[in-house]
C-alpha cells in the first residue's frame, strides 16, 4: 500500500550516465501504473559489449522473473545490451526505460 513505483523514485538514488551499470540498480517508472526492472546480473560479451539479466515482478510483488525476449538488443534469449546515455533499455512487456530511470538503494 506504501510502497511502489512512485515511492521508489523518492526513495532511491539516480545513477549518473557516467556511471557504469551494477547489479542490484533498478529502471523505474514510477507512476499509476509504473514499471520497475532490476539488473539482476551485469557479463560482457564476446565481443565486448556491456550485457546484463533483467528481472521483473508485477504488483504485487511476489514473484520475481528473469526477462526473455528475441529481439536485437538482446543476445541469447536473455542478456539485454545495456544502455548508454541517450540510450533506452528496451523490454518485451513495457515501455523503453531510459537510461535517466536508472536509480539505486
Amino acid at each position: 500500500m506504501y510502497a511502489g513505483t512512485r515511492s521508489l523514485v523518492k526513495d532511491m538514488q539516480s545513477v549518473g550516465d557516467d556511471e557504469p551499470i551494477e547489479a542490484g540498480m533498478v529502471f523505474d517508472q514510477g507512476g499509476s501504473p509504473g514499471h520497475a526492472v532490476m539488473v539482476l546480473d551485469v557479463s560482457v560479451s564476446d565481443d565486448g559489449r556491456r550485457v546484463a539479466l533483467v528481472g521483473q515482478g508485477y504488483m504485487p510483488a511476489q514473484e520475481m522473473h528473469v526477462l526473455e525476449d528475441q529481439g536485437a538488443h538482446v543476445l541469447d534469449g536473455v542478456w539485454f545490451l545495456l544502455p548508454g546515455p541517450g540510450e533506452s533499455l528496451d523490454t518485451p512487456s513495457w515501455k523503453p526505460f531510459e537510461r535517466s530511470a536508472l536509480l539505486r538503494f
